[in-house]
């Protein structure tokens, strides 16, 4: 770990709050994502339930000690007794708290790793070849491609409103999240890879993948790892920024909101 170089980006989005977590605990690193419950209630005078489950998360992963796949059980479960403490309905999943991860850990000369949600893990090798660690279909392609349409892209639109809630009625039955139900660990991925010829780890939660004219059932992230390659992380970053603040009310680029929260580490091993 002594060469190993790291690079990061915590910012928050257009929200009122940043619902994104990063840790970074020795040879541990992880982003995640909270999703705000559809009822909208903040906790602890500013807190979301999506902040409070993408913060739980992180905390249980910091402990560093245990497996991966255990540590995402842990952290599911501590998230169902939060909710349970602030009597949340969890027989509503708008209801529910949420998050996605994506952790790694460093052992030696290969990674362990985690997954669940849309938030991502990519590979890029010395060769400038990369591999996403999972290969998943966009939950949100469907809504995307209906935002493109809506003149309305706000949760005011009772055709987005029913779709969003229709999607959230898909956790950890057609997706996967940490948001309490045990169906959750069906949705974990996990596994190891060799660190060999491996020039960078990048993970990181949707806000950072490129906006996209056209929404894809699997996103592309050649361009986004060409351009990481050329401006690194931060410039990466604020060319994201850029594109988004060019169209601010998202009618080339369908999206939820103009800027979203980010969470993103960049690791060079320095094998």
């Amino acid at each position: 770990m002594d060469q190993t170089k790291i690079e990061y980006v915590l910012e928050k989005g257009s929200g009122r709050i940043n619902e994104d977590i990063l840790v970074m605990e020795k040879n541990l690193f992880g982003v995640f994502d909270g999703a705000t419950s559809l009822d909208h209630t903040f906790f602890n005078g500013c807190q979301t339930g999506g902040l409070i489950a993408a913060d739980t998360a992180g905390q249980i992963f910091s402990r560093n000690h245990y497996p991966l796949d255990r540590l995402a059980g842990f952290a599911n479960n501590a998230i169902l007794a939060k909710m349970k403490t602030h009597k949340i309905r969890l027989n509503r999943p708008g209801s529910r708290w949420s998050t996605s991860a994506a952790v790694v850990r460093i052992v030696k000369d290969r990674l362990e790793w985690l997954q669940t949600g849309d938030s991502y893990i990519l590979i890029i090798y010395e060769d400038n070849s990369h591999k996403v660690l999972v290969d998943q279909e966009d939950h949100d392609y469907e809504t995307l491609c209906m935002l493109k349409k809506e003149k309305n892209k706000t949760l005011s639109n009772p055709v987005i409103k029913t779709q969003v809630a229709k999607i959230r009625s898909h956790m950890n039955k057609t997706y996967g999240v940490l948001n309490g139900d045990p169906r959750a660990e069906k949705f974990m991925h996990t596994g190891f890879i060799g660190l060999d010829h491996v020039q960078t780890i990048l993970l990181f939660t949707d806000g950072l993948t490129l906006p996209s004219e056209t929404p894809k059932k699997k996103k592309d992230f050649s361009p986004l790892v060409e351009l990481f390659q050329d401006l690194g992380l931060k410039g990466l970053h604020q060319h994201i920024r850029k594109m988004e603040e060019q169209d601010p009310q998202s009618d080339k680029f369908p999206r939820f909101k103009c800027h979203d929260d980010i969470a993103a580490i960049a690791i060079s091993p320095g094998n």
